[in-house]
């Protein structure tokens, strides 16, 4: 069964690159003969037949989740139009969001509370930018200390198996502004886009998402747990456009907050990180203010995407809109565009504000730590969160 999933996910990353995020199982499994999308459609049904026959019901109801997205992408492949929703529906197991108009202005007016200075609300927003940016050339070397703590406290508070392992490196042109490459093994690579501004303020949060305890110890988590000692190689390969990226998204969006307070993450980065990177803790501050009033903006991008796709408003509508509610210059809403019309990426935005309202919730309802542990190493859906 498992060597027919991965088959199968090989044969659809021919028809859409970049739908294998990460592959760590066996090279013979690796099939990428080029099939038609009939064949991939006779492939899927298989597979389907093949799922129902496992005993496991967490296992099944993970592999029939993930085997449905297929026979969505499948049909796409073979020119089936869906709407907008009804892709996101297909692929990712959740409905996608529209942001709320009256929560984002109430935020964009307490984000001019909490701007200092005079001027627009985006130059004010952009000088304190540049004032808590990193230099690309100091980006590494700030990121260390971070990472090293992250490592710490995931070690303490979770688990981490013994041999894990990541490389991390700066890149440019890319549609995201960081990425966790899964490269089986236990390891994964980690890419910053320093095309985009990286900010202090920013980066606990960014290799929590990332790293500790985000996308690098899930992967390797459950690579340890579920392939290597039950024996569930479908857990070798991780898949772009699934419902696993809803959970996957979620467990990122809410890593830092699993290690850290707030309180901590402020002391933090106004006490030894800024000394560190030698930024002023005051402008530190003011930019941590900010993210406070920004928080309702979490849907714009979902929002915008809808526009898009499923209103089909004209582009330069869209840009206006992430430029109005995200507080951006036009260069940084058309980087929002382009990862909003990504191919891979296009209907991808709901992972995360979906994703990790789902998992945000399932945490405050139970036990937190507890609950995110059992997402770093077990196989949970979307609509199992939502329950």
């Amino acid at each position: 069964m498992a060597q027919a999933y991965i088959r199968l996910a090989h044969g659809l990353d021919v028809h859409s690159p970049g739908y294998i995020d990460g592959y760590g199982g066996p090279a013979e499994w690796a099939d990428r003969s080029e099939r038609s999308p009939q064949q991939l459609q006779e492939e899927a049904a298989r597979l389907t037949d093949l799922v129902a026959q496992v005993t496991d019901p967490a296992r099944r109801t993970f592999l029939e989740v993930q085997s449905r997205a297929m026979h969505t992408l499948v049909r796409m492949l073979g020119g089936e139009r869906l709407a907008y929703s009804e892709e996101v529906r297909g692929l990712y197991d959740i409905d996608p969001e529209r942001a709320d108009l009256a929560e984002l202005e109430d935020g964009l007016n307490r984000m001019d509370a909490a701007l200092p200075g005079s001027g627009t609300l985006e130059e004010r927003e952009e000088r304190l930018r540049a004032r808590v940016q990193l230099d690309p050339d100091d980006v590494l070397r700030v990121t260390t200390p971070v990472l090293d703590e992250l490592r710490r406290r995931t070690g303490n508070t979770f688990w981490l198996p013994e041999g894990e392992d990541f490389s991390i490196g700066l890149v440019r042109n890319q549609p995201w502004g960081g990425y966790n490459w899964p490269l089986g093994n236990l390891r994964s690579r980690i890419d910053i886009n320093v095309d985009l501004p990286v900010l202090l303020p920013s980066l606990p949060d960014l290799m929590a998402h990332e790293g500790y305890p985000g996308h690098h110890t899930e992967h390797s988590g459950k690579e340890a747990r579920l392939v290597r000692e039950r024996g569930w190689h479908e857990h070798s390969i991780q898949l772009i456009n699934a419902p696993e990226c809803v959970v996957s998204e979620g467990i990122a969006v809410n890593a830092l907050d699993a290690v850290m307070t707030p309180a901590e993450v402020r002391e933090w980065l106004t006490g030894d990180l800024s000394r560190v990177a030698g930024l002023d803790p005051d402008d530190v501050r003011a930019w941590l203010a900010l993210q406070d009033a920004r928080e309702s903006a979490r849907g714009v991008n979902g929002h915008a995407a809808l526009m898009l796709h499923e209103d089909h408003a004209p582009q330069a509508q869209v840009v206006e809109f992430l430029m109005r509610y995200n507080v951006v210059s036009e260069a940084r809403a058309l980087k929002s565009l382009e990862f909003i019309t990504h191919p891979s990426f296009r209907s991808y935005t709901f992972t995360y504000s979906v994703g990790g309202r789902l998992v945000r919730r399932a945490m405050q309802a139970g036990a937190p730590r507890e609950v995110f542990a059992r997402l770093l190493t077990e196989p949970v859906t979307p609509g199992e969160l939502a329950r």
